[in-house]
């Protein structure tokens, strides 16, 4: 070939790899699923099999074989012509010289190539180059999927499968003189080429025709199989799709399936179903149909409004075939669809759908499409589906909160997490959106590529004001609701979000003819949902309640007047009313104030509610700009069914307060010194909350008060007694007066409230009795007398209460004894009796209360023996005995079958153990007297953790020695820990705390998990075994005089959680060290596969204690980033900390940023925590894989 030829081939070659390069892609849609599931997320779905190339990076996109002579004046000029018109180029390397063997650099060619075309011509054979090139081409098909097109060109594929006639005459002339192994290639791969479909010259009359339809169909091919990147990025899907892949059953492949996605406008329903429509349609699953039907809510709302029912269904149903068989048809009647598809296999999404009629004209039921089929709906309406027989449903959720930062940031950033500097300003915006997808998006793009301040400047905006595409989007279901419907969700977005359903059908029962009816309706709609037995409205469907009601009056015209508004919610607003005593507030109906959010400090006058007379609903929220108020309201309505008002600013409600309508009482925190005289009607009132009202001293007469059913009084601490008429509230259910300080004793009718189920007295620190008749008490499930350290004796009835389950009488210090009765309780499960400090004995038969199943007498530091009869609490799975320092010994000849730990630390008067219970798996033993276990131990099937403290007998226990899993060394003078500790063959921890002598340890068993050595001044050596420890936490606190080798042997250990040190400086074997919070790594390409992995070190300037500060480290490259967090404890100047930290899975890049961050809780960094220096140390990749999660922040320990 001439270098013109060449030049011009090589033009047309790379036409021709783009077009055919995505034939091969083809092959590669199924292959797409899992590789997007891997883009947007790490879950995968065993729907779609594995690709074998996914990951394949294609180098070119067609690879021609061809033999020139033959071509060159006929079929390759049409080729070229037609490739470059189409915008097709092959792969040509005109500088490649043909020889005997093809060069390596073709064989690459070959193998980066997504198609090879094959013309097969009559001297095709004639050239061992060519024949090279084929067993190549056909050993790539084989084993990287690579896509062939053979064109037969002037001869018959049979001849070329057989290798007969002219074309079989010119093979065997070259096969002269070769091997039998070249010549068996050759002929093989000609006969596999010959059996692939392709395309022959005998079926056109003329070559340019015959090219011209060849490259149209490739094109074709091309354009309808390049890989979309329609979902690139997506966040979340993969895990969407883990879901609702049961609801498919793809092991049913004669069953036709139908699908319900639902979820709140904005959720995300249709991405969601477009996703899954990509991956079925591209899943080889041989549907002869597949159509997605976007928004078939306008759809419908394009028929004319004159159509009746039938004419809808038609129009509807007419669409719906046109788009599938995707040709403009007209249809008679409504049997067409199930005629023409009741045999087809078809993929079918109807996004969107809102009326039944819209269900029963397109997929009216299973039998109108073929085997195989799937339909899938999305919708608002739950009972849409339902009601059309539709029970496989999938209800989309909000994404968790790092899914919504990162489906915000695609959207501001075009990247997956914020940019510098955009941190607080992303989440703020992220938290505005709620979470809700369409809002993410709307406010992401809206904020894409401006600065920092034009961001804060807009900020306000999105506060308070719904962005139109977001608003117009939500409000479409608002205005499908009917008039009754719109109401309540205009009642719940002001009001009633997050509130319990029992409340909110109580409150608006007199403005609602079914209340309960109503919220179903909304939820099966997706306006709210009622998780946790709330009413739960997403933020941005409340403030559309709230913008609509902005806008609208109760005259129906638009208004600027908030008076005029039938609920005032925005604290400006509120404010100018509240302040203008002439304004027309008759409309007003619920006022909802944060005065956290009010600007200024609000002033009111005493008439600020006279000209309110229709208002039901009162809740305001003082926060911490404060209310001021005259001394004294004039009036509250007497409609008033809902007051809440914390921090109530007044001493007593208005003097003609009127509570005949009301529901709900809360006014935390307030200064009320009463809330009215005399007997007022209070049928209704069914939750009272006064709690930390601290001047409260009485409360009023609640006989009318027999639909009460919650009073909590819980930190009124001037509160000295209740009235008698408590009794009247016989409905009453839950009685809340803890921290009530001054309460001395109760009334008896108290016991009259025989449906008190809840009962909470704790820390009433000045309470002496009860009332003797507590067995009246029928209901009683729990009663809290912890704290009540005045209390001496318990009523002998209290054993009489039939359904008492839990009775804590924690920190009761005066308590001496338990009445006998206790024994009768056969319900109680719960006894709580820790720190009864006067508590002697327990009654003898005690063990007749069977249904234990918690008994805990921790710091009853009297308490000198157990009765007996405990080995008869069969139920009871722990006993806990901690620090009853005078227990002498425990019962014998009993065996608790149930109980799996018991916890005897610092009983230090126990010197013997008897075997009470061989079912026990976690035993502690610290700090008692004993030194020596059953030898029974040894066979406990289910022990798992023993805890004791170091003697010198233990040694001489050998079954002791098999089987302690913690071990406390505590004593002072002791010089060195013998050998004998590598025998402690299930040893998990060892503490050596405050050993001050101290001044070695020696090889440690390799079970050990925990090593505490805090405190052991004198600590120098560390022995060299240390390093196989894997997964071991060390915490060499004050040991200041370990010498170099060990303080790198600690750092360079692998450790479970984080090691803490003595140092003034990160250590030299840090290879990155830098001075405040942040260190950069610069990493060579060829150790990226084993970048993942690092250990970090961090130097505190702080010294002080705090409660369970925590450090976080984020590590970022170009294009990854990752993070994770660790608690430190304590908090320690001139003390190191080193802890494991992993890479980004993908790095990709050659620098990598560490930053560390120290906080104060689990919420807000704190300044008082600096990092005064960091270094990090690059890993191997043959470090064991178990310490990767090397950070928690969950371990009490730390």
């Amino acid at each position: 070939m001439n270098s013109s030829f060449l030049f011009t081939v090589c033009v047309a070659a790379t036409c021709f790899f783009t077009l055919l390069g995505t034939l091969f892609f083809m092959r590669y849609r199924k292959s797409r699923f899992r590789e997007n599931n891997e883009t947007v997320n790490s879950s995968s779905v065993s729907t779609v099999p594995p690709p074998s190339c996914v990951s394949r990076n294609w180098v070119h996109t067609v690879f021609p074989s061809f033999h020139g002579e033959d071509v060159r004046t006929s079929l390759l000029t049409h080729i070229l012509k037609e490739f470059k018109s189409k915008a097709i180029y092959p792969f040509i390397d005109e500088k490649m010289k043909r020889g005997k063997i093809i060069d390596p650099e073709l064989k690459k060619a070959i193998q980066g190539s997504r198609i090879a075309v094959v013309l097969l011509s009559k001297n095709y054979a004639s050239s061992s180059w060519c024949l090279d090139e084929l067993v190549e081409i056909m050993k790539c098909q084989e084993e990287l999927d690579q896509t062939v097109i053979p064109i037969f060109y002037e001869v018959n594929p049979s001849d070329v499968k057989k290798q007969r006639g002219d074309f079989g005459k010119v093979f065997k002339k070259t096969c002269e003189g070769k091997t039998n192994e070249v010549i068996e290639k050759w002929s093989q791969a000609l006969s596999k080429v010959a059996t692939i479909t392709g395309y022959h010259s005998i079926n056109w009359n003329d070559d340019a025709k015959m090219v011209e339809d060849i490259t149209t169909e490739i094109l074709n091919t091309l354009i309808n199989s390049t890989p979309s990147r329609d979902f690139d990025g997506l966040v979340g899907m993969g895990a969407h799709m883990e879901k609702i892949e049961p609801l498919l059953r793809p092991d049913l492949k004669e069953e036709v399936r139908m699908i319900g996605i639902w979820g709140p406008p904005g959720i995300g329903k249709t991405t969601i179903a477009r996703f899954l429509f990509h991956q079925l349609s591209s899943n080889n699953d041989n549907f002869q149909h597949t159509v997605f039907v976007e928004n078939v809510k306008a759809m419908y709302t394009t028929i004319p409004v004159s159509s009746d029912d039938y004419n809808a269904k038609l129009h509807l149903q007419q669409s719906f075939l046109s788009k599938i068989i995707k040709k403009d048809i007209e249809i008679p009647h409504l049997g067409v669809a199930q005629d023409t598809l009741k045999d087809k296999k078809v993929l079918v999404v109807l996004d969107d759908v809102n009326r039944s009629v819209q269900l029963d004209a397109m997929a009216e039921e299973t039998g109108w499409f073929g085997n195989g089929s799937r339909i899938i709906f999305t919708t608002q309406d739950r009972h849409l589906l339902k009601a059309h027989g539709i029970n496989d449903l999938y209800e989309v959720g909000s994404p968790s909160t790092d899914e919504a930062l990162q489906i915000f940031c695609t959207y501001a950033f075009r990247q997956k997490s914020p940019k510098a500097g955009f941190e607080d300003l992303s989440r703020e915006v992220t938290k505005l959106a709620g979470d809700l997808p369409l809002g993410l998006k709307v406010m992401g793009s809206c904020l894409r590529g401006l600065s920092k301040e034009e961001w804060k400047n807009k900020l306000p905006s999105l506060r308070n004001n719904l962005h139109g595409d977001i608003e117009s989007a939500l409000k479409f279901s608002y205005d499908a609701l009917r008039r009754e419907d719109k109401n309540l969700f205009l009642h719940i977005a002001c009001f009633f979000n997050h509130e319990k359903i029992e409340i909110v059908e109580h409150i608006l029962a007199r403005a609602f003819l079914n209340v309960r009816q109503g919220i179903h309706v909304l939820t099966e709609k997706s306006l709210i949902s009622t998780n946790s037995e709330y009413v739960v409205m997403h933020d941005l469907l409340a403030q559309l309640g709230r913008e609509i009601v902005r806008n609208v009056s109760t005259s129906e015209h638009l208004t600027r007047e908030p008076g005029q508004r039938q609920f005032l919610v925005d604290a400006r607003d509120i404010c100018e009313v509240l302040s203008d005593d002439t304004a027309g507030t008759s409309s007003v109906i619920g006022i909802n104030l944060k005065l956290s959010k009010a600007e200024e400090r609000l002033h009111t006058s005493e008439s600020a509610f006279e000209r309110m007379t229709n208002l039901q609903f009162l809740r305001i929220d003082s926060g911490y700009n404060g209310l001021y108020f005259p001394q004294s309201l004039n009036s509250i309505s007497r409609k008033i069914r809902l007051l809440e008002w914390n921090d109530f600013p007044m001493t007593c409600l208005p003097s003609n307060f009127s509570p005949q309508f009301l529901v709900k009482l809360c006014m935390q925190g307030s200064k009320l010194k009463k809330l009215w005289d005399g007997i007022q009607p209070l049928r209704n009132l069914k939750w009272m909350d006064l709690r930390s009202s601290k001047n409260l001293k009485k409360i009023p007469d609640l006989s009318t008060a027999t639909n009460l059913t919650y009073l909590c009084l819980r930190g009124c601490s001037s509160l000295e007694n209740l009235p008698s008429s408590i009794g009247n509230a016989t409905n009453l259910l839950n009685l809340d007066l803890s921290d009530c300080t001054r309460l001395v004793n109760l009334p008896s009718s108290i016991w009259n409230a025989i449906n008190l189920q809840t009962f909470d007295l704790k820390d009433c620190s000045s309470l002496v009795e009860l009332p003797l008749s507590i067995g009246n008490a029928i209901n009683l499930k729990s009663l809290n007398l912890g704290g009540c350290s005045s209390l001496k004796d318990l009523p002998s009835s209290i054993g009489n209460a039939p359904n008492l389950q839990n009775l804590y009488l924690d920190y009761c210090s005066s308590l001496v004894n338990l009445p006998s009765s206790i024994e009768n309780a056969i319900n109680l499960q719960v006894l709580d009796l820790k720190y009864c400090s006067s508590l002697v004995e327990l009654p003898i038969f005690i063990g007749n209360a069977t249904n234990l199943r918690y008994l805990d007498l921790s710091g009853c530091s009297s308490l000198v023996e157990l009765p007996s009869s405990v080995g008869k609490l069969h139920k009871l799975p722990k006993l806990t005995m901690v620090g009853c320092s005078k227990l002498k010994v425990l019962p014998i000849n009993i065996n608790m079958v149930s109980l799996r730990e018991l916890d005897l630390t610092g009983c230090s008067s126990l010197k013997k153990f008897p075997e009470i219970s061989t079912n026990i798996k976690h035993l502690h033993l610290i700090g008692t007297s004993i030194e020596e276990v059953p030898s029974s131990i040894k066979s406990w099937p289910h022990l798992e953790h023993l805890r004791m403290s170091y003697s010198q007998n233990l040694k001489k226990s050998p079954h002791a020695l098999d089987t302690i899993t913690e071990l406390h060394i505590t004593d002072t003078e002791i010089l060195d820990i013998g050998s004998w500790v590598k025998e402690l063959s299930h040893l998990g921890r060892l503490v050596l705390y405050g050993c001050k002598n101290l001044v070695s340890l020696p090889q440690l068993p390799g079970s050990l998990l925990d090593l505490d050595a805090s405190n052991c001044e004198s600590l120098e050596r560390l022995d060299s075994s240390l390093h196989n420890l894997k997964s071991t936490t060390f915490r060499f606190i004050n040991c200041f005089k370990l010498n170099q080798e060990a303080i790198h042997l600690i750092s360079q250990t692998p450790c479970r959680l984080v090691a803490v040190l003595p140092g003034g400086e990160v250590p030299a074997c840090f290879t990155y060290r830098a001075f405040g919070n942040f260190v950069t790594v610069e990493l060579d390409g060829r150790s990226l596969p084993r970048s993942k992995k690092f250990r970090a070190c961090i130097l505190l300037d702080y010294q002080g204690d705090m409660k369970k500060p925590w450090a976080a480290c984020s590590v970022t490259s170009e294009q990854t980033y990752t993070s994770c967090s660790a608690i430190l404890r304590p908090v320690l100047s001139e003390h190191l900390y080193v802890f494991n930290v992993e890479a980004p899975d993908r790095v990709t890049s050659t620098e990598l940023v560490f930053e560390f961050r120290v906080f104060r809780t689990n919420i807000f960094p704190t300044n008082t925590l600096k990092i005064k220096e960091c270094g990090i140390l690059q890993l191997l990749e043959e470090a064991d894989d178990e310490h990767r999660q090397s950070f928690s922040s969950d371990d009490d320990d730390y």
